[in-house]
């Protein structure tokens, strides 16, 4: 990989007016029409903890972000049960629809929390979240992405408090669910721990990364960093990224397909930043500069995928343009990925 980065003026400021749109006093819309908040589709904790991933990365939140931060906190907190499961969607008459269990969003749920606890504006906000991680991270889930997103908090959460042992467990049995997964794979050509790629892929190798660092163990630190590179070369095509799109891609699948979701550009980066920060090696970087280039247009459509004035982000990437709906997943990843754009220039 050769290190390329993305010049200061393409970098691009985190802007929260659509975010706010799609928040009310109780949380974070999952849909839209266009820049319309769908109400009638409600809540979920998925994008809710991603929300709270989001503003609790923010170094100088001013008064806006603040209220998203408070306002996502209660919600992701009031989804747990005192056993550690968590539900998943809330109606907007605020009455949660489903059983709380330990699907995908337990694992962001506990990322949420996680990143709250050691980096919310307030000491009172940071005990609450801490509370809530040390509930949820009762539980365990047999799913590999489950697990890989609870262990991002849990890495996360370990920096600023070396010494919390459900973070650091949380982080051995995450390595131990994707050691198990990848057990029977000898097709060296082929290094995934599944016979697909499908969604949020990036995140699995970053759970390695950060937990290698973390516990520490290095034979999983570079396990991570192969399944980086792997990844990198996969959804490389032409400069610039052609994403694993929403149906998946198998080991003979021929790009680019469709419809790329832009979540899975910001597990890229967010990888991509986690390996720069661990290993300060700068050809990391280049995978972040592929993947804010991916928003600006740099894409198997040449399309724009974000707003630049309101912070709004499109839902996915088709053929010929793109899905114009904006949705808190979308928006999310895009805030994301600026900010780890932004970050990454403040660690060089």
């Amino acid at each position: 990989m050769n290190a390329r980065v993305t010049p200061a003026s393409d970098v691009h400021q985190p802007v929260f007016d659509h975010l706010e749109r799609l928040t009310d006093h109780r949380g974070l819309f999952e849909h839209a029409l266009h820049a319309v908040p769908r109400r009638e589709h409600g809540y979920c904790v998925d994008d809710v903890a991603r929300g709270l991933v989001v503003v609790c990365h923010e170094p100088q939140p001013g008064p806006a972000v603040s209220r998203l931060s408070r306002c996502y906190l209660a919600f992701v907190l009031d989804a747990l049960d005192p056993a550690g499961a968590c539900h998943n969607r809330m109606a907007v008459d605020g009455q949660w629809r489903d059983e709380a269990a330990v699907g995908d969003w337990w694992g962001r749920a506990l990322w949420g929390l996680g990143v709250a606890a050691a980096s919310a504006q307030t000491s009172g906000m940071r005990a609450r979240a801490l509370g809530g991680f040390r509930v949820a991270a009762q539980c365990r889930s047999p799913h590999i992405r489950s697990m890989a997103f609870a262990a991002l908090g849990a890495a996360e959460l370990l920096r600023k408090r070396p010494d919390e042992i459900a973070a650091r467990q949380l982080l051995a049995d995450t390595l131990a669910t994707i050691t198990a997964a990848g057990d029977e794979n000898e097709d060296s050509s082929w290094p995934w721990p599944e016979e697909r790629l499908s969604y949020g892929n990036a995140s699995i190798a970053e759970a390695l990364i950060v937990a290698g660092e973390a516990l520490p163990d290095a034979a999983a630190l570079d396990r991570g960093l192969n399944l980086l590179e792997f990844l990198l070369r996969t959804e490389t095509r032409d400069g610039h990224l052609s994403v694993t799109p929403a149906g998946g891609r198998g080991r003979g699948d021929v790009g680019p397909g469709y419809d790329q979701q832009p979540i899975e550009v910001s597990a890229l980066a967010d990888a991509c930043g986690s390996a720069f920060r661990i290993t300060q090696q700068s050809s990391w970087l280049n995978g972040v500069s592929l993947a804010w280039d991916w928003f600006l247009g740099y894409n198997d459509s040449a399309t724009p995928m974000f707003d630049g004035r309101t912070g709004g982000g499109y839902d996915g990437l088709e053929r010929h343009g793109r899905n114009l709906n904006q949705g808190a997943e979308s928006t999310l990843a895009m805030l994301a990925t600026a900010q780890q754009v932004r970050r990454i220039g403040e660690l060089e």
